[in-house]
């Protein structure tokens, strides 16, 4: 059986930046039904599909229902393993190994530092942002030790990807940002966990 999944989405629909990104496509239903029994490399309408694009293309993952209850799962879209958060109301899709040394997330606590959300890894504690992929850590000024320490950006170290909610269908579009992750490094190579069969 064949898993539902939206046709391309249009390019404003794709990641903005390195910014997590939620969209609700109520149209996308309909042609996710159509989809179902196109093969292969095919577009909704039969025409062949670019390679490249079918990366970036939208992988149904699961339902809303069901991540609502666990607030998280995994999926593998297109080879890359990812993990759906769902906290406060808000979908958060990223790598699922830690940029740090490749311990899986998805079995982190989400705490708030600073006013952000972020995944704690379980194997040393680094703190990611749910929304942006950033990487935080306390800074401190050594001339004023007695000063509080205050929460500071790495930059981003987790690539994040997009999710979209399709009547109560959980979709998955990998970020084709330009820039390199270091979360790229436990997703791809040597450490890719899944291999494709081509």
């Amino acid at each position: 059986a064949t898993s539902p999944r939206p046709a391309e989405a249009p390019r404003g629909a794709q990641n903005p930046g390195w910014r997590s990104r939620v969209t609700r496509a109520p149209g996308l239903a309909g042609l996710a039904e159509a989809e179902r029994g196109t093969q292969g490399s095919m577009d909704v309408d039969g025409s062949e599909q670019d390679p490249e694009m079918k990366e970036y293309s939208s992988v149904y993952v699961g339902r809303e229902e069901d991540i609502k209850k666990s607030e998280r799962m995994t999926a593998v879209v297109h080879d890359r393993e990812v993990v759906i958060f769902y906290h406060k109301g808000e979908y958060h899709a990223m790598d699922i190994r830690c940029y740090h040394s490749g311990g899986p997330l998805h079995l982190g606590d989400i705490e708030d530092f600073d006013g952000r959300p972020c995944i704690v890894c379980p194997w040393h504690k680094y703190k990611i942002t749910l929304a942006t992929g950033e990487g935080l850590y306390q800074s401190i000024n050594p001339r004023d030790p007695s000063a509080k320490p205050k929460w500071c950006s790495k930059g981003v170290k987790q690539r994040i990807h997009t999710v979209t909610v399709d009547n109560g269908n959980i979709y998955v579009t990998l970020s084709n940002e330009p820039f390199k992750c270091d979360s790229d490094f436990y997703a791809t190579g040597n450490f890719k966990v899944i291999r494709s069969s081509f």
